[in-house]
This record gives structure tokens, sequence and C-alpha cells, in this order.
């Protein structure tokens, strides 16, 4: 089974109800060499499920000083693609390792929504 790391909206009980019908498994780990910062939702239909209109977002800094905590959560393969849908296009999609040695995708700034300058 995929996990995904959580450090925001998708670690809420009423996110993950309304996009996976469950809340999800998981437990606390750590991302070295990251770092949050916030970005504005835009997006009606995120907005009216977060309730948030500022959503972080995990910036790579390279600093071992740095380090992100959140979940690793328990996923099904469709799952990730519901949360892939519920993610505006400031995030990507990435499989990095976490401080317990294990494998998990996490959503990063997608530096090419930044950017474009089309």
């Amino acid at each position: 089974m995929p996990k995904l790391f959580s450090y925001g909206t998708l670690q809420l009980p009423q996110v993950q109800k309304t996009l996976f019908g469950r809340e999800l498994v998981g437990h606390k780990d750590l991302l070295r060499k990251y770092r949050l910062s916030d970005i504005e939702i835009t997006d009606p239909e995120v907005l009216a499920l977060s309730g948030q209109r500022h959503h972080p977002i995990l910036e790579y800094t390279g600093d071992p000083q740095d380090s992100v905590a959140g979940s690793l959560l328990e996923l099904t393969e469709e799952e990730i693609l519901q949360a892939d849908s519920y993610e505006v296009a400031a995030y990507r999609r990435d499989r990095l390792v976490f401080a317990s040695g294990e494998t998990a995708y996490a959503y990063l700034k997608n530096e090419a929504f930044f950017h474009d300058d089309t």
C-alpha cells in the first residue's frame, strides 16, 4: 500500500472523509532538508473542503537544519489519484525518503508553476 506524507490539510479528518470516504491510518515522520511556506488557494472546491485560504507547501532547502513534521498516511493507488485531484497546480507529487528511512509520496512546490512565463 503506498504512503503519502501529509503536512497540511490532508491531515484534517473532514478532508480525508470527503476525499476518501474514511479517516486514514498513519504515523508521524519527519522530512529533512525541507521547510514549509504558504501559498494562497483560489480553487473554490479546495477552499470549500479545507476551509483555509492559505495552505502549506514544501520547499527544498538542502539545509540539514531544516525539517518538516507530518504523517505518513496509508492510501490505496486509487486514493493517491484522488489526492492528486485535490492538490492544485502549485504542487507536484514526488517520492522522497523520510527520517524513518521509509519512502513515500509527498506534494512539493511545483517550481514550473511559479516560473511559468507563458
